[in-house]
């Protein structure tokens, strides 16, 4: 079985290709390498139906399945509706938060948005100044646009223990495991970094740490960075597969750039 992965499309970003052309692109590279399954990390767009629309459109387009967590962009909202939010993914079947993909009698995918619990930071920022998001003169946008109604960290362990119990239903089998959030602090900017020893306190994650140790993951899918990376330790494969932002691109091409990112495991 062939599973692709994909990220961070970020489709409402681009300026000069449509929704169409993003749907098109990505359908012709996912059949022209076979895939049976189709895994989307998160990031579609900063609008929560049109990143549920373009699910589905792609999902009849290609005629295979397509699972999907949802990003801290496709949670963001001027009203700051994020629970509602959170909900209406939930309710799709598409979305894997708390709703376990049994592949067969050996493999399953789990998945979810994950959230940040600043342990990735330098550790001279206080949480003080790390729940204030301000640093430099910027602001980390999703303290504009989403609320919890709980502070960050309690959130991470709150979807880290989701997934725990999402887990312990899908038996022995060995498992994909697929958040937005980086779980992975090999996965953050290298410190030291004039930007990034504080806003790396929002790239990950240290709440999933133990769910590797008790549990059988062997594929960890992430997103959230825009850089592509994959590293195998202790026996899991870890896959960034991000698309990103148009300026990130090496090209500027779409077909080579999504060619480029989509990352395609065998099991």
């Amino acid at each position: 079985m062939k599973i692709g992965i994909i990220s961070d499309l970020h489709i409402d970003r681009d300026t000069k290709r449509s929704f169409e052309v993003y749907i098109d692109v990505l359908s012709a590279e996912v059949k022209s390498q076979n895939i049976d399954l189709l895994l989307l990390a998160g990031d579609i767009s900063n609008d929560y139906k049109m990143s549920y629309h373009f699910i589905k459109t792609l999902k009849d387009k290609i005629g295979i399945d397509v699972l999907f967590v949802p990003g801290n962009h496709d949670y963001w909202d001027n009203d700051k509706k994020t629970l509602e939010i959170f909900e209406y993914f939930k309710k799709q079947p598409e979305c894997l938060i708390e709703r376990p993909y049994i592949i067969n009698e050996d493999w399953a995918v789990i998945g979810h948005s994950g959230w940040y619990d600043y342990s990735y930071a330098a550790s001279e920022f206080s949480r003080e100044k790390l729940e204030s998001g301000k640093f430099k003169g910027s602001t980390w946008q999703d303290k504009f646009y989403v609320d919890w109604r709980l502070n960050d960290q309690r959130v991470s362990k709150t979807f880290a223990e989701a997934v725990r119990k999402d887990m312990e239903q899908v038996g022995d089998r060995h498992i994909i495991l697929m958040t937005h959030i980086v779980t992975h602090k090999k996965f953050t900017v290298p410190m030291p970094h004039r930007i990034f020893d504080f806003y790396n306190a929002y790239i990950g994650t240290s709440d999933f740490d133990q769910l590797y140790k008790q549990y059988s993951i062997k594929y960890s899918i992430m997103g959230h960075i825009h850089f592509r990376k994959m590293l195998v330790e202790d026996g899991i494969t870890y896959i960034c597969a991000c698309l990103g932002y148009t300026r990130q691109w090496r090209s500027k091409n779409l077909a080579t750039e999504i060619a480029s990112a989509l990352h395609v495991i065998e099991i």
